[in-house]
């Protein structure tokens, strides 16, 4: 398993492990995913140009594959504080920039995504998520949208900060549980895949 900075980023991976899930863990400091390690740049408007940022992993399947990032957000039951629990869906604007860029440059069979992985400080109840796991004592819950779909109903949340994010039906439309899509990159029967590893 490669090495995760954030725990978000370690119980999906461990999630995608335990479900068979064929994938890529992509290593910001020595990604070479073009031909002779090229690394493109990123220009919005009449901005400066800049490095693309990178994602977190290619998932594969047959006929489509998966380029996700994924985003940790904490979330807080009702039971924990009044009134209802909240899901944060918001995003760096350059997020969803460099994703549709690198959407461009993989191809038709690959498509970008937000894999939204919300750390529940108690196991959620029933019904509130189709998609909910422990890792390490800790429970999770994951909603997943595609980064073309996040771009068209997006909204900005703080010009300050560069960030965007969906309002709560927008969000409760666009975003999908992660076990409804997993068919498209993993069949029930398949064999037991190892990771292919950190992209080097």
């Amino acid at each position: 398993m490669a090495q995760r900075r954030h725990h978000y980023e370690t119980a999906f991976e461990r999630l995608l492990r335990d479900r068979r899930i064929p994938y890529v863990a992509v290593d910001e400091a020595r990604k070479a995913l073009l031909p002779g390690g090229v690394r493109p740049r990123l220009s919005v408007g009449d901005g400066p140009e800049r490095s693309l940022k990178s994602f977190d992993f290619v998932l594969y399947g047959e006929g489509s594959n998966l380029l996700a990032e994924v985003k940790g957000r904490r979330y807080l039951s009702p039971r924990s504080r009044p009134g209802p629990g909240r899901l944060e869906s918001w995003v760096n604007a350059e997020d969803v920039d460099s994703l549709l860029t690198w959407q461009r440059l993989f191809g038709p069979e690959f498509a970008a995504a937000f894999v939204f992985v919300y750390w529940c400080v108690e196991q959620p109840p029933d019904g509130l998520f189709e998609d909910v796991f422990e890792h390490r004592g800790r429970w999770y819950a994951l909603r997943v949208v595609m980064v073309e779909e996040y771009a068209r109903l997006m909204r900005v949340r703080s010009r300050r900060w560069g960030t965007v994010h969906l309002d709560r039906a927008s969000f409760d439309g666009a975003s999908r549980p992660f076990a409804s899509g997993a068919g498209l990159w993993a069949s029930p029967e398949a064999p037991a895949f190892e990771p292919l590893g950190v992209v080097a």
